[in-house]
């Protein structure tokens, strides 16, 4: 058995053992004066609002991993993806940005791409407020009260975008008590950060909080034709709250701001295909590294010195949430307001060689949230119910602004070389970049030195010499008497001499989108009721539903000057001249699409230059059914049905267009357009607390998604792909065991099955031969495990040791199609472990700590997720998690 499967099977072993350990556990095995003498939260009872009522984890028949204050403390959780380490069915991954290419997964689901078109399938909420995109939620966070992670579909309750479930995170409130922190950071990479906090009471009936963080970090990705270094962190924030307690109505008024700026994000080259040999040629020729060939754990990228991936993040908003008792029936409303904008450039061929790039791509949210909610109960509290309605109004602003570098034609140039050469026995080139020793492809097909006579045209050309002979007479050039080819027309075609001549018209560096702008506008409503029978005082029905109705309207207005373009362009509006030499193109298998796809790439070509509308409406009816029985006070078992929806939306990329030259029928605005996603999901568990020391959860679920929204690779560009069919599957496990005020475990396990199912046919797509495959990046065993010990050392001080655990098994990165045979693809990642830990003192009343930490304790390399290179055949790029980080922190309060 390999070493990192012992240390999962351990773990497990471990976890499902714990019931017999707090059977033998009768009584608290710490010091009386310890837990006799002061009462302690046990493990059982963190309260929780998933039902949008107050409580505890163990009373709740949802599948919920409940995170308390001190356990996100000791973890040094900063942002939403660090929970990953303490939630064995939560994920997350990073793409090209850490601002538009953040997904989250939950039970193997999730919208991945790097197109803010693309929605989440794991709604994210902040003190109640939808946060519309993952990358809009991954800011620093303040002091947190607790996390929810809610898995499952959670449409009834929760927003929009849940299809796959929920995180619901909750900051600290303001208190009537003056409070207050500061905590400082200091680490390898030269890191460090500042953070506070303070809070008190101006009034009897009103309180205010102040939070605010500073945080920077050396890049850990270097680049192989410079010092420099990126994947850093720069990042600060502010956050000030007000809390009005008059008795019958609270009112909660939130405003924050973010702000980043940053270089993200670096991808290291894992596989080089035949393609490789043209790029390290190209930065050869100038000095340069073309792709790093070292192994990716060195963390080294080839980046073009004239090309950075600076991202900047202004994000900002407020919230307001009024509760109020209106005697027997409980008003909530919860208004919101968020504005999130983010410019970034990027270097997007990942190598040394000046191909192309981004700079000063934008792309900007607004988004207008209100909820509204009534909820009471009836017939002496059998009917506990709830009414509410949702309003969302999104606008989505995208510029983008590919560009071609100062290598452009170069690389085009240099990769037909070496075809060319194998079919004509020398190197020919079509733009001229290889300087005036290189012939064109026309002028070699004109070469006078050639006699035109078949058997001289045969020896040249082999079997292009008929055409040849064709091509020579429509060019006027030589006579017919070589053209063989029955019915080819053989007179002389004008323009067609000069244009074969001379190179094709070619890139200006700095071409390509002048720019491309999108829109889309989202108006999104729903009307919602959850309702709990308590049938007797131990079984409970809930009922749920809610109606969704959403539209969307998209305009895009395209505008492309790329030169590389007009002779693709003469060609599709059927100039003689450049059909005739397309008509050559054409016969060498491939050499046509793939000039045009290189020179003329779909991201900025001309031919979709143009104003575009679309607009679409869907509705939906979500809900829910659990029946839930209180076996004893310690035992609670329940099942439960799901439909869940995510509403279909735009691809906001040029690319998705289709081409009249590929045989497709030109831009539309529907083009750009995919469909909803829906599921149902059936659940049963149990939670078990045999004491206020253990705690055991399971949950086994079945999940059917339709029309999954799939972001896969054409080859030619990146699509949706709505898949007929999807099932995710499988059991997870969590379980608390606290003997003692000082000694806490959480451990956790999940087993999911993520597959496409086996009834797709993909043929002919760019999911071929994926049915019933594992979906990439989701693990199949995920194992979690945290613990934190904080003994007593003397009257005033305990010691603190923490340490956290999640072992993922074999993983598929996203990086192709799979083998066949072995059902892998080109980048993988084996089983292994990630650790984090702790060391230090705190005082026995929690008013300072100091302690020493590190994350990724083994240095243990992965890759967080990677791609296919577009316009390099055969070449992959990963994206490579962080190396070890360790450092120091020191907290003091009052």
């Amino acid at each position: 058995m390999k070493k990192l499967d012992l240390l999962a099977a351990t773990a497990l072993g471990l976890l499902l053992a714990t019931p017999a350990f707090a059977q033998d556990t009768a009584a608290p095995t710490a010091p009386a004066d310890e837990t006799q003498t002061q009462e302690y939260q046990s493990a059982n009872d963190i309260i929780v609002t998933a039902t949008r009522r107050n409580e505890t984890v163990q009373d709740v028949p949802i599948a919920i991993t409940a995170i308390g204050p001190e356990l996100l403390q000791n973890a040094g959780v900063e942002n939403v993806r660090d929970l990953e380490q303490l939630a064995p069915s939560l994920q997350s991954s990073t793409g090209q940005s850490s601002a538009t290419g953040t997904t989250i997964y939950l039970r193997g689901i999730t919208t991945g791409g790097d197109n803010p078109g693309f929605e989440p399938a794991v709604g994210v909420f902040i003190d109640g407020v939808f946060r519309a995109r993952a990358g809009v939620a991954i800011s620093e966070l303040p002091e947190l009260e607790r996390v929810e992670v809610l898995r499952g579909p959670q449409g009834t309750l929760f927003g929009r975008n849940t299809s796959a479930g929920a995180l619901s995170i909750y900051t600290a409130q303001p208190q009537f008590e003056t409070h207050g922190y500061v905590e400082g950071m200091y680490g390898n990479y030269n890191a460090y950060g500042v953070k506070g906090a303070i809070t008190g009471p101006v009034s009897q009936s009103l309180a205010l909080r102040l939070d605010a963080g500073y945080r920077k970090r050396d890049g850990y990705i270097n680049d192989a034709n410079s010092d420099r270094a990126i994947n850093d962190v720069d990042r600060w924030n502010v956050r000030g709250q007000a809390l009005l307690d008059s008795g019958d109505i609270t009112f909660r008024l939130i405003g924050d701001y973010y702000q980043t700026d940053e270089q993200c994000c670096g991808a290291v080259s894992v596989v080089r295909g035949p393609l490789a040999p043209a790029l390290q040629s190209i930065a050869a020729a100038q000095g340069l590294v073309g792709l790093y060939t070292g192994p990716g754990s060195d963390r080294t990228q080839a980046m073009s010195p004239n090309r950075d991936y600076a991202e900047k993040i202004k994000d900002w908003g407020f919230s307001g949430e009024l509760n109020w008792d209106l005697g027997g029936v409980k008003l909530t409303s919860i208004t919101a307001y968020r504005d999130w904008q983010v410019v970034r450039n990027q270097d997007i061929d990942f190598s040394g060689v000046d191909r192309a790039y981004r700079d000063g791509y934008r792309n900007e949210l607004n988004d207008f949230t209100q909820e509204l909610r009534l909820q009471g109960s009836a017939f002496g509290d059998k009917l506990d119910w709830l009414i509410g309605g949702f309003y969302l109004n999104e606008t989505n602003k995208l510029r983008d602004v590919v560009q071609i570098g100062n290598d452009g034609n170069r690389y085009v140039d240099t990769v037909f070389a070496g075809q060319l050469r194998a079919g004509f026995g020398t190197p020919l080139q079509f733009y001229g970049s290889l300087g005036p020793t290189v012939p064109t492809l026309g002028a070699a097909l004109l070469n006078p030195a050639v006699p035109n006579t078949l058997p001289a045209l045969t020896a040249a050309y082999g079997a292009l010499a008929p055409l040849v002979g064709c091509f020579r007479a429509q060019a006027g050039t030589a006579p017919s008497a070589a053209c063989v080819i029955p019915g080819y027309p053989s007179t002389p075609i004008p323009g067609l001499a000069a244009l074969a001549a001379s190179p094709l018209p070619g890139a200006v560096a700095g071409q390509g989108n002048s720019p491309d702008d999108f829109r889309v506008k989202t108006n999104a409503f729903a009307l919602f009721t959850h309702n709990i029978i308590n049938v007797t005082d131990k079984l409970s029905v809930t009922l749920g539903a809610r109606w969704n109705h959403e539209t969307k309207d998209m305009t895009a207005s395209i505008n492309n000057n790329l030169g590389s373009c007009t002779f693709f362009n003469r060609v599709r509006a059927g100039d003689p001249a450049a059909t005739a030499y397309a008509n050559v193109l054409r016969q060498v298998p491939g050499l046509f699409n793939n000039l045009f796809l290189l020179s003329c790439n779909p991201a900025v070509n001309t031919e979709f230059n143009g104003n575009y509308q679309d607009k679409f409406t869907d509705n939906e009816i979500t809900g829910t059914a659990k029946l839930a029985f209180k076996v004893s006070d310690k035992l609670l078992a329940y099942a439960s049905f799901d439909h869940g929806y995510k509403s279909g939306g735009y691809n906001l990329d040029q690319a998705t267009f289709d081409s009249v030259l590929l045989g497709g029928n030109g831009a539309q605005g529907s083009d750009l357009q995919f469909g909803a996603e829906t599921n149902d999901a059936y659940e049963i568990g149990f939670k078990a607390s045999p004491s206020r020391e253990f705690s055991l959860n399971v949950a086994a679920f079945y999940m059917n998604f339709y029309n999954l929204q799939s972001l896969v690779f054409s080859g030619n560009n990146f699509v949706v792909q709505n898949v007929p069919k999807s099932i995710s599957k499988g059991v997870e496990i969590e379980s608390t065991i606290r003997p003692t005020q000082s000694l806490t475990f959480q451990l956790g396990y999940s087993w999911i099955s993520a597959k496409y199912d086996d009834s797709n046919d993909f043929t002919g797509t760019p999911l071929q031969g994926q049915e019933g495959r594992q979906f990439n990046n989701q693990p199949e065993h995920t194992v979690t495990v945290a613990s934190t010990w904080t003994p007593r050392l003397s009257d005033g001080l305990n010691g603190l040791i923490h340490v956290d655990m999640r072992y993922n098994s074999e993983v598929t990165i996203p990086s192709g199609n799979p083998n066949p045979v072995t059902g892998r693809t080109p980048i993988n990642n084996e089983g292994y472990p990630l650790i984090s830990a702790a060391i230090g003192l705190e005082s026995a009343n929690k008013r300072w700590k100091a302690e020493f930490f590190v994350e990724n304790l083994t240095n243990q390399f992965y890759y967080v997720t990677g791609f296919a290179v577009p316009e390099q055949t055969g070449n992959y790029a990963g994206y490579p998690g962080m190396p070890r980080f360790f450092g120091g922190r020191v907290r003091l309060g009052f």
